[in-house]
């Protein structure tokens, strides 16, 4: 062959809680795939997470979800997001974020309808609610399984591959392609690559990774 393809994905961080395995795909994602944006136009969403991902996220679907809560385990976002994402997130009226909130109960027949939170702040009494949802974005992390590759094949601290200007060791004349790693001929794309934007379910199983919605 003269080209291989890198596609292998990522093993995303996954939560456990009562009717996530029911309603994966099906309004649960992990992930934040962009082209449901138009589904969730005029509804409420809910973004686990509380790093840049999920700022990016939760900024974009802004603009078509009448409201975005971002569930966060910790205090807020201050130690994991950068501050021009948190600015951006402060200026959006419709988005909303609750700390020392976790998912604990995900409810509906064919495709999400509500969810379950619990609050347990650490200076007040905990407190559990349900409301109505159209989708739950999951955004807690991911490990990329790349130590099976040649040691040869770039990657950064967190064993993602990289591609094109990211690569510091490059043996040919000419430049590297943009998907290119650092072995000429070998290529990547999707969420194992180095500075790709996380965005397709994984791990769901059979069947569309996608938001179903009826």
């Amino acid at each position: 062959a003269n080209v291989l393809l890198l596609t292998t994905g990522v093993s995303w961080h996954r939560l456990e809680f009562e009717g996530h395995d029911e309603l994966l795909g099906r309004g649960i994602v992990y992930g934040a795939p962009r082209f449901d944006s138009v589904a969730v136009s005029g509804s409420r969403i809910f973004i686990v997470g509380g790093g840049n991902s999920a700022g990016q996220a939760a900024a974009f679907y802004s603009a078509y979800a009448a409201e975005v809560i971002m569930l966060v385990r910790g205090a807020g976002l201050t130690q994991s997001m950068s501050r021009y994402l948190i600015e951006q997130i402060r200026d959006k009226a419709n988005i909303r974020v609750e700390p020392y909130t976790q998912v604990t109960g995900a409810h509906g027949e064919d495709h999400l309808e509500q969810i379950t939170t619990t609050s347990r702040p650490p200076d007040g009494p905990e407190s559990t609610c349900t409301r109505d949802a159209k989708a739950l974005f999951i955004m807690i992390g991911a490990v990329a399984k790349t130590q099976w590759l040649p040691a040869s094949l770039e990657r950064d601290a967190n064993g993602y591959i990289c591609t094109g200007r990211d690569i510091t060791a490059w043996e040919l004349e000419r430049e590297p392609f943009a998907l290119e790693t650092s072995i000429p001929g070998i290529f990547c794309a999707g969420d194992v690559r180095h500075g790709s934007v996380k965005r397709v379910a994984s791990g769901v199983g059979e069947g569309s990774m996608s938001i179903a919605y009826i």
